[in-house]
């Protein structure tokens, strides 16, 4: 297999745009997140002739943190205190529904700031 490349489950360098209107900025956040590659098995299912199901395992954070950053501008009654993840350890699991978003969400965050960004 010479040039093939597997893109294991690790930890990724990632950087998070947030925006305050209220404050007119926008900050970008160099954290880590956990992506790559991970095996789904194809199983049959005993008792049951020709039923098949994939054990799907998805790259999760073990081990997730979360750090605060101040974003500047803010007037006195906005608080400029913000928090973000950041994941430290990752592994291929079954996704926890009730810990987890389990769904692809494409360009669901900004990649960027926005352009005209304005202190409401």
């Amino acid at each position: 297999m010479g040039g093939d490349v597997l893109l294991a489950c690790s930890l990724k360098n990632y950087t998070l745009y947030v925006e305050r209107h209220e404050c007119g900025h926008c900050m970008a956040i160099n954290t880590t997140m956990c992506s790559g590659m991970c095996f789904t098995q194809d199983t049959n299912v005993r008792g049951f002739v020709g039923k098949r199901f994939l054990i799907q395992k998805g790259c999760m954070h073990r081990s997730l943190v979360y750090h605060s950053a101040k974003m500047p501008g803010c007037p006195v009654h906005i608080d400029p205190l913000f928090f973000y993840p950041v994941a430290r350890r990752c592994r291929c699991t079954k996704c926890n529904t009730t810990k987890n978003e389990c769904i692809y969400k494409p360009n669901h965050a900004p990649s960027k700031c926005s352009e005209h960004l304005r202190a409401v």
